[in-house]
């Protein structure tokens, strides 16, 4: 039998105020009122069917995500805490995090988030250049996004994260470096900053803007990433189901879209590209206890990562390098 890995949960808000032109996910464009206690309830209906998948597992993490959450009230996501912790085991310390736009939070709102439960807030800041910003259909400017970090600071929140993109449309290597210090400088415990890309089916997509290079991205990469090391902070990263994605949808009770079993072959695959996001050693015996598989199944695999200098080994453990985190998509292909 396989282990069950540690359990978090997942619960999306799919509004937003409007819709980024770059945004594939799953968020729809407020046109009235949140429905506050009917999509709560809706939820926890969800969570319901979902219950036999937990067993006796308690939830180590929960993430509330949009969407925008924090266009729910305060009173809504005190109710949606305590519905799910009379459903399931919450680990007493469990990180509850919280998505939040700074164009739709101020004070007493971060206040009243707080008592309900939240003890995370990740912060959609994306750029302090104000240009930047209307290019990218935000609803707040800079003053917004360095108000709310310094609000999530002020709380005593156990952590706050800063959502920050490079690669902006004509940005520049000084303009993408000046944001990443501008974050440095509101002491987030955790920064999240990756490079736009152009998805199909949005705004961008039909229209793309002018983005900068490969070279500029590369520049704005490595100096980047140089800035982050000095300031102290570290890289490191984060049964299949789908719900239904419109909200009509789902509040009229049809919560699974797609349910999918993951093949044998597919099993390296999945198990690798989550463990190597992440920069620790982790146990080799996770491999077998999580997949089923044997190691010996993806030996010829393991020895060409080592070759090209991606990973590295013991008797016990395997870890991803420095140099493997720079091709961690060509390190995940070998195993596709």
């Amino acid at each position: 039998m396989l282990k069950l890995p540690p359990l978090s949960l997942y619960i999306h808000i799919p509004w937003c105020v409007q819709k980024c032109p770059y945004c594939d996910f799953n968020s729809h464009t407020l046109k009235g009122e949140v429905p506050h206690q009917e999509y709560v309830q809706h939820l926890l209906n969800d969570l319901d069917a979902d219950l036999t998948h937990v067993g006796s597992r308690e939830v180590q993490t929960i993430f509330i995500g949009g969407g925008t959450p924090s266009l729910l009230s305060a009173e809504s996501m005190a109710d949606l805490l305590y519905g799910v912790k009379e459903r399931i085991a919450v680990a007493p310390d469990a990180e509850i995090t919280m998505e939040a736009n700074p164009g739709t939070v101020e004070a007493e709102r971060f206040a009243g988030f707080q008592r309900a439960g939240i003890n995370r807030i990740s912060i959609g800041v994306q750029s302090f250049g104000n240009d930047k910003l209307i290019r990218l259909g935000r609803i707040h400017d800079a003053d917004e996004a360095k108000n709310a970090a310094r609000l999530a600071k002020e709380l005593g929140l156990r952590s706050f994260n800063l959502d920050l993109m490079h690669g902006l449309p004509d940005q520049s290597l000084s303009q993408a470096l000046s944001d990443l210090q501008q974050a440095i400088a509101l002491s987030p415990p955790h920064l999240s900053w990756y490079q736009l890309t152009i998805e199909p089916n949005t705004q961008f997509g039909s229209r793309p803007p002018k983005l900068p290079d490969d070279d500029m991205l590369w520049d704005i990469f490595s100096e980047g990433d140089k800035l982050l090391t000095a300031a102290g902070y570290q890289q490191y990263e984060i049964m299949r189901t789908v719900k239904t994605k419109h909200p009509k949808g789902f509040m009229a009770g049809r919560y699974l879209h797609q349910q999918n079993w993951v093949d044998n072959d597919d099993r390296p695959f999945e198990f690798f590209m989550n463990r190597f996001r992440l920069l620790e050693a982790f146990p080799r015996q996770d491999f077998s206890d999580y997949t089923g598989l044997a190691q010996e199944t993806i030996r010829r695999q393991i020895d060409e990562a080592l070759a090209l200098g991606y990973i590295s080994e013991t008797e016990t453990h395997w870890q991803i390098t420095p140099h493997g985190k720079l091709f961690l998509n060509s390190l995940l292909e070998l195993f596709l």
